[in-house]
């Protein structure tokens, strides 16, 4: 073979494997391509979770922070109004309280009251002996009810009488507001129907009617007291 057919057949040769490497070399880079786009996308998928997680756990803390927050201030809220509704009815009761001497100085009306409170406590007791117990101003007023009372007493249990005795020896303490007090079994029974106590009951049993005549029914309480 001559030096020309030679260098003809070493030139196909390397042309030969030059297009083999480059081929090989394509197939490489395809591969690394694939490989590097599929590494890629498994990278940006875990990120992307990584981050809808953060995302998704500072929503919820968001969402619950607001949560509370909202809670807290309603809560608040719910307390001045509280607060200021009870001293609005501690107000009242308290006005009410100051009138309560008015009620005595109007003796007819004061006598007839008086009577009536006598008698209360004459049917609780029930007892042929009782001794009233009264502010000592009161003492002309309360006798002269104590007289009706025993009337009243007596026509209403078709005869029955009853002992009605003024105790002076203990009178009605200082600051109280007017009414008396029945007591019967030698004294082991004491029925305190003075001003200060009935408004002491009404504050108690009437608080829910007021309470629904100031501020409306509260559908959200589950007992009325």
């Amino acid at each position: 073979m001559s030096d020309d057919q030679v260098a003809g057949e070493l030139k196909k040769m390397t042309a030969f494997i030059r297009q083999e490497a480059l081929e090989k070399a394509k197939e490489i880079q395809i591969k690394a391509d694939e490989e590097f786009a599929i590494e890629k996308s498994k990278l940006v998928r875990q990120e992307t979770s990584s981050i809808d997680s953060q995302y998704e756990k500072k929503f919820k803390q968001a969402g619950m922070s607001q949560q509370i927050t909202r809670s807290t201030l309603a809560n608040k809220t719910r307390i001045k109004v509280l607060s200021a509704r009870q001293e609005l009815l501690d107000d009242l009761f308290e006005k009410a309280r100051g009138k309560l001497v008015s009620y005595t100085k109007d003796k007819a009306k004061y006598q007839e009251m008086c009577k009536g409170l006598i008698l209360e406590g004459l049917y609780a007791l029930n007892e042929d002996k009782v001794a009233v117990r009264a502010r000592k101003e009161d003492y002309d007023v309360v006798k002269k009810a104590m007289g009706g009372a025993k009337e009243e007493y007596k026509k209403a249990l078709n005869g029955r009488e009853v002992h009605l005795e003024l105790d002076e020896k203990n009178p009605q303490p200082e600051g109280c507001s007017g009414g008396v007090s029945i007591v019967g079994t030698g004294g082991k029974v004491d029925i305190n129907n003075t001003l200060d106590e009935r408004l002491k009951l009404l504050e108690t049993d009437a608080l829910p009617m007021v309470r629904v005549s100031l501020f409306g029914k509260n559908e959200n309480r589950r007992f009325q007291d």
